[in-house]
């Protein structure tokens, strides 16, 4: 079953379903979009540009994103609003619509998500190990006693989200089918994106 779905491209941001993605909206047309979307179901369609360049006022869309539910707002006195996305569920793009609003509006259909998926007990231990180093060589602080008690969804999502790798790679997370499959793509991005130069220093590039 399809459903109009009201979008905001933007590259490198990325929100994977139960994550919290937090946003700076000053551009007219987002305004618009948040306004639009408090008063109707508070769902916004994240999903990203294709290209580096960002293709200009329309450019091309990667098929894959997912929808957020504005959990907190702030609208400020100049009209700009700061506000805290909840991912709800992946969607695929079916077409865009022909819109007078300022924002792009698209036919979608929502990814059925998997309840209680876990990850194999290898697949966890070798998750927290790769992120463990890929942190400590990046000079990252993490409480990873408090890592240890996220469940698997949660982890693996987490990690997706915050990791520092470009738009490309985030979006393969974004797409792959499962935790399981994705914890796996994690692993193999830590180990690529974390490579030492000569100073061991992380190079994140």
């Amino acid at each position: 079953m399809s459903t109009r779905l009201s979008i905001f491209p933007l590259p490198g941001a990325i929100l994977f379903p139960g994550m919290h993605l937090p946003l700076h909206l000053f551009e007219p047309r987002y305004r618009a979009l948040i306004s639009d979307a408090m008063a109707r179901d508070r769902r916004i369609g994240m999903i990203q540009p294709k290209g580096a360049g960002g293709g200009g006022d329309r450019p091309e869309l990667f098929d894959l994103g997912c929808v957020g539910r504005i959990a907190e707002v702030e609208a400020l006195d100049d009209g700009r609003y700061n506000v805290i996305l909840e991912g709800v569920a992946l969607f695929r793009v079916i077409r865009e619509l022909d819109v007078s609003t300022l924002f792009r509006q698209v036919e979608a259909e929502f990814l059925p998500r998997v309840p209680d998926e876990t990850l194999s007990l290898g697949r966890r231990s070798a998750l927290e190990m790769e992120s463990r180093r890929f942190a400590e060589a990046a000079g990252y602080a993490v409480d990873w006693d408090q890592v240890g008690k996220l469940d698997d969804e949660t982890l693996t999502n987490g990690i997706a989200q915050i990791a520092p790798f470009d738009a490309a790679a985030k979006q393969a997370l974004l797409e792959a089918p499962g935790i399981e499959s994705r914890a796996e793509l994690l692993i193999q991005l830590m180990q690529f994106f974390g490579r030492h130069d000569g100073e061991d220093r992380v190079t994140l590039q």
